[in-house]
């Protein structure tokens, strides 16, 4: 691992061109973070870099984490320990289906050893009780949490800041246990705006969540941010006629590959609020593209129910 840089390959800044953005007087930027490495895509490098970097140095060898069977942390974290040599283990929710889904393939191939959990012991996972448990029957790892949001996580999402070189009003996201925003607003240091996308519903445990990221990381208050609630679809993984269409829409106009759980949301989200004439007359807004490309795989079946012909 190059100790030294932060981002392996650069990842283009994409304006995106349109006579509706220019009539709606908006500078709309796509920042491809998805390109950052073939596997650990996105924001999920940035949330690794620094917590691999500090399991090497105290000497664990073995990754230990959490997700559902979908999960992009789960497909990155057994990528990462692939490339860089630990061992992984995913604590995955709910009951094992065989043949396993595209994703727990991937991570399979990778190395990943699976224990399938029900999902009430799952929503225990973060009590000291099953922390021991995990202990007495793994040994010693370096734990994860779902998601992958630590404060290690959020120092490397700061980073994503500094990978862009222009001036821009706002910067948005996706939100999912509010990690990366955490990450934007400190990276921004009060300048500038970060504005969340909430991929779940009934999210304002997320506003809670990102306040003390930040506080944790950088010990400050900062008010350059929000979050946007009314974006979900109806809760974490749910999609509709409507935000399929959308997505189909976005890549025919733009040509830039977006899946429907989180970077569809948000940039669905972004053009209703142009639409509506939230951000001022010339703002410059850039959109960060962070990944789970790989879990459009696992959705064929799900788009296929609610796709209609545009």
């Amino acid at each position: 691992m190059n100790l030294n840089k932060i981002s392996p390959y650069p990842t283009p800044l994409i304006k995106l061109e349109s006579d509706y953005l220019n009539k709606q007087n908006v500078n709309l930027y796509i920042k491809r973070i998805d390109l950052i490495h073939p596997y650990i895509s996105g924001n999920k490098w940035f949330k690794l870099f620094y917590n691999l970097i500090e399991a090497k140095e105290i000497g664990e060898d073995t990754l230990l984490t959490f997700g559902g069977a979908f999960s992009n942390h789960i497909y990155a974290v057994a990528a990462a320990g692939n490339e860089y040599g630990f061992k992984t283990i995913g604590i995955i929710r709910g009951e094992k289906h065989l043949p396993l889904n595209p994703t727990l393939r991937f991570a399979e191939s990778c190395g990943m050893k699976f224990y399938f959990v029900n999902r009430s012991l799952y929503r225990q996972k973060e009590s000291s009780e099953f922390k021991e448990w995990l202990e007495d029957k793994f040994g010693n790892f370096y734990l994860l949490p779902e998601g992958g949001t630590n404060s290690l996580a959020v120092k490397g999402c700061s980073e994503i800041i500094t990978s862009i070189d222009m001036e821009f009003d706002y910067i948005c996201t996706a939100c999912g246990t509010g990690g990366t925003l955490a990450g934007l607003v400190c990276g921004l240091s009060g300048k500038e705006n970060a504005l969340g996308f909430s991929v779940l519903k009934g999210g304002d445990f997320l506003i809670k969540n990102v306040e003390r990221y930040i506080q944790k990381f950088s010990g400050e208050i900062f008010h350059n941010w929000d979050i946007k609630l009314n974006y979900h679809f109806g809760g974490y993984a749910k999609i509709t006629n409507e935000l399929i269409n959308f997505v189909k829409m976005f890549e025919k106009n733009y040509g830039v590959p977006i899946e429907p759980i989180y970077t569809g949301k948000m940039i669905y989200g972004i053009f209703d609020l142009i639409k509506n004439n939230y951000f001022k007359k010339n703002s410059t807004i850039i959109a960060l593209h962070t990944g789970g490309m790989q879990g459009l795989k696992g959705l064929q079946n799900k788009i296929k129910k609610y796709a209609s012909s545009l």
